[in-house]
């Protein structure tokens, strides 16, 4: 006898309206009809329902979904492939998204008060709270933690340009250093040491020099630090580690 209607919008999670459109615009005629002339449902028309509402919920239009299940050319293996391919995208785009309020939410926690629009064009792809759970749980009981959710909060989009421009600058010159052949204990590498200890305590929390050997020795423990500086120049990492271990030396 097959389902009624109404049992198929209940299957379905649509409106028995919904199914009368699609059997008067023929994307969905139902296969038989009871002795009273009402519409029935075989097993056949739930499948073709179930690849409508798939291609209805990635948004295509009706018309466009009738020439692809009416395609004489296309068999069920091909639609099933259709479909993977299409959701596997909507899966990865999705994640983009959640991945996108994820870091919205991070930067408000973290006072990074910036517009998406914004953040997008100072930081680009790379993320500035991406470790952001593990900074909290590690210092977040800390001043120096206290002290750079303060400062950061009050920073707009100009400052954290000037501040990527200044990182950036200082990169180049201590990647010519070590590309000179300058020593990681000579006076130009542990210049450029001290410079970097003076940047975080004016930008972000009072680094003191047991706090900069601090730093210094995650450089070179943790690969997320040192693939930062190796993309930057190759050994780049192990020279401020070292250039910093030696400023903080001749300054004790």
């Amino acid at each position: 006898m097959g389902y009624s209607v109404g049992q198929v919008a209940a299957f379905a999670g649509v409106t028995v309206r919904t199914l009368h459109h699609y059997d008067e615009i023929g994307l969905l005629r139902p296969g038989g009809r009871s002795h009273a002339g009402h519409r029935r449902y075989d097993d056949t028309d739930l499948d073709r329902l179930q690849q409508i509402l798939f291609y209805r919920e990635l948004g295509f239009p009706l018309d466009e979904v009738a020439a692809l299940l009416d395609d004489p050319d296309a068999d069920p293996a091909a639609h099933l492939r259709r479909q993977h391919e299409l959701l596997s995208a909507r899966i990865g785009k999705l994640q983009e998204m959640a991945a996108a309020v994820e870091r919205a939410m991070e930067a408000r926690k973290m006072g990074i008060n910036l517009t998406p629009e914004e953040r997008f064009e100072v930081f680009g792809e790379h993320d500035p709270e991406q470790y952001a759970d593990e900074v909290r749980e590690r210092w977040g009981s800390t001043e120096a933690y206290a002290q750079s959710q303060a400062r950061t909060a009050t920073y707009t989009k100009e400052d954290w340009l000037r501040i990527q421009a200044e990182q950036e600058e200082w990169n180049g010159r201590i990647a010519a250093a070590l590309g000179a052949g300058e020593p990681a204990d000579g006076e130009r590498a542990m210049d450029l040491a001290e410079e970097h200890r003076r940047t975080i305590s004016r930008l972000y929390y009072e680094c003191g020099y047991d706090i900069h050997t601090g730093l210094a020795s995650m450089y070179v423990a943790d690969p997320r630090f040192t693939a930062y500086y190796e993309q930057i120049a190759p050994g780049l990492a192990q020279y401020l580690h070292d250039a910093i271990m030696a400023n903080a030396l001749r300054h004790v």
